[in-house]
């Protein structure tokens, strides 16, 4: 009987004392994540208290990279696409316009 007192005392403590050490840690890490979050935001906004428009976070400028090259490539493939209707021509050697196509599809 004496290692089962011995245990469900020490289990009481150790928990008692986990849950003390683990309060005080989880206590300091989030006051340091509020200050950092707290301290980008104040960064990010300018002498009114809007946030700086101008002003894009390093994944918000990659998506926008990304979408100006993409952009890009379209008016190159749109351009490509015409120079190749051009050169086919249309029906029996007339050449179609888009509006021509667009008739022809509905």
């Amino acid at each position: 009987m004496s290692q089962q007192d011995n245990f469900g005392g020490g289990f009481v403590l150790g928990t008692l004392f986990g849950g003390i050490i683990g309060g005080i840690v989880g206590a300091v890490v989030a006051s340091r994540i509020a200050k950092d979050h707290s301290e980008s935001d104040t960064m990010r906004l300018d002498d009114s208290g809007e946030a700086d428009a101008g002003q894009l976070s390093p994944s918000e400028e990659e998506m926008e990279i990304a979408r100006r090259g993409l952009e890009d490539k379209i008016a190159q493939l749109n351009i490509a696409i015409d120079d190749v209707r051009q050169r086919l021509g249309g029906v029996n050697g007339h050449t179609q316009t888009s509006e021509d196509v667009g008739k022809e599809l509905r």
